[in-house]
């Protein structure tokens, strides 16, 4: 019933953005969700040469903007009481710090870190993934944070930095896109 009321808002002519994040953000609150979410603002395209996963100072990391898209993200979460069961994230510190600063906790789970795309490593995590995203639960919703390329092998979509694209789980391996969520840009100053 909620997925429906979410599609009748995203198909309405002449529905505008706000109509659809309303809509996507009150299926949110009934839980049951999964929420595959970019890591916030990591200047840069690439980790540098050298990079170590045990070293956050070798690796790209979120900027001041960054760090202050990661706690909107939260702050929107908590305005709007949306249930959050559990946070996992990939490894990299760009997606535990998101992750910290918007929802206070966080669980790696190997499965959503990355992987070189095309290979037997990303078919693989992109299948165990696929398989959590598809099975319903009930209660409040799950957040990955994770990379552009980890969403883009599993939904065929590509995010910009704290973009979240959620998930209905529909059994039997298959989820359903509900919708996408852009961060919110910062409330200028007056």
């Amino acid at each position: 019933m909620r997925l429906a009321a979410l599609a009748f808002a995203l198909l309405l002519p002449g529905a505008t953005p706000a109509a659809a994040d309303d809509a996507l953000w009150s299926l949110l609150k009934g839980g049951g969700q999964v929420v595959m979410m970019r890591h916030a603002t990591a200047p840069g395209v690439f980790d540098p040469p050298g990079m170590r996963l045990d070293d956050c100072a070798s690796q790209r990391n979120l900027d001041d903007y960054g760090r202050e898209e990661a706690r909107r993200i939260g702050a929107e979460f908590r305005a709007r009481a949306i249930p959050v069961d559990r946070v996992l994230s990939s490894r990299w510190c760009r997606c535990m710090d998101t992750a910290r600063l918007a929802f206070g906790r966080v669980e790696h789970w190997e499965p959503i870190d990355g992987a070189r795309p095309a290979s037997e490593l990303e078919a693989r995590r992109t299948a165990q993934v696929r398989g959590f995203a598809s099975t319903p639960f009930t209660g409040g919703n799950v957040v990955l944070v994770t990379h552009n390329f980890n969403i883009r092998a599993l939904t065929g979509l590509s995010t910009v930095s704290g973009e979240m694209v959620v998930l209905t789980p529909a059994g039997n391996g298959t989820f359903t896109i509900a919708g996408r969520l852009a961060p919110q840009a910062p409330t200028p100053a007056r």
